[in-house]
């Protein structure tokens, strides 16, 4: 396939302030639009995003706010749960952390409830973290402190896996709800048996460090990782294998990938950019930028 050149943004969508982290919920809203949260310096916004490729009448891309939450901190991850829904009854639940090396669980019904519960356990930075994704009644998370911990809805850490380096990236897939995978900067990616809390499965990506990895919800024998100084995150949908860089000191380079050639099918520059998340179903992904939101639409 040969290489496009680099190409602009599909769609962008305006915000107040540098946006640290940008996730589009993997679960469905109940409704036909899907929901997306960005953070940045002391704020998560939760919104809605409809686009073009889902409703004719849509022109481009369209986002809509529902709440815009107080964050004490930069948010550095955010994760979603799947009990978010806003049918029938509005339901937001997400968690976050921050370089205090605290989790915060927020829960909202848009309107007068919202709560904040704050876990503490982690010593060292928190690089990543994930809801259980069928109930949404456990959250994991890793960090520099060589653990990966297992979280109740009260904040109570009810499984802590020792690593062999720190933790970069954790993922829990709806089809393998007592498996974890967690990926160390070493190189190692190991599947970890939630009953026996032992690695039932180990691969060694050869390079490190390992700076990212996911694993595919749509099918279970699919991961991908980036390692090396040059990518920074990474994020699987399929056959599409998308990555960002820092090329420069000014921007950042969005590579993706078809898995069945070794040439990258686009390229998308972003000045300063950061975060990576696909959509639920269309071939879209977004990364957060200085005061916006920019998406790419691959092919269909």
């Amino acid at each position: 396939m040969q290489e496009d050149s680099s190409r602009s943004p599909s769609y962008t969508v305006a915000c107040e302030d540098y946006v640290h982290v940008v996730e589009f919920s993997p679960f469905t809203s109940g409704t036909p639009v899907s929901l997306l949260a960005y953070g940045g310096n002391q704020y998560v916004v939760v919104g809605t995003c409809l686009f073009q490729e889902e409703d004719m009448e849509v022109e481009g891309a369209e986002f809509t706010v529902l709440r815009a939450f107080h964050h004490e901190l930069r948010v550095d991850t955010l994760a979603w749960s799947p009990e978010s829904r806003l049918d029938p009854s509005p339901t937001i639940r997400f968690c976050t952390a921050a370089a205090d090396r605290k989790l915060r669980l927020l829960s909202s019904d848009l309107q007068d409830r919202h709560e904040v519960k704050v876990m503490e356990g982690h010593t060292s930075y928190i690089n990543h973290l994930v809801f259980e994704p069928t109930q949404g009644r456990q959250i994991a998370s890793v960090s520099d402190d060589h653990t990966c911990r297992v979280w109740d809805l009260d904040g109570c850490e009810t499984t802590t896996l020792r690593l062999r380096s720190p933790g970069i990236s954790v993922c829990w897939h709806p089809e393998e709800v007592f498996k974890l995978m967690v990926a160390e900067k070493k190189g190692t990616i190991r599947f970890y048996d939630l009953v026996t809390q032992q690695a039932i499965l180990s691969l060694d990506c050869g390079l490190s460090p390992l700076m990212s990895a996911d694993w595919c919800l749509t099918n279970t024998i699919k991961v991908g990782a980036v390692a090396g100084n040059d990518c920074i995150d990474a994020a699987s949908n399929e056959n599409l294998f998308a990555t960002t860089g820092c090329p420069g000191k000014i921007s950042s380079q969005l590579l993706i990938h078809h898995l069945g050639h070794p040439q990258p099918m686009m390229i998308g520059s972003i000045p300063v950019g950061s975060g990576l998340s696909w959509h639920r179903t269309l071939p879209l992904c977004v990364i957060g930028g200085d005061r916006k939101l920019c998406f790419w639409m691959t092919e269909m």
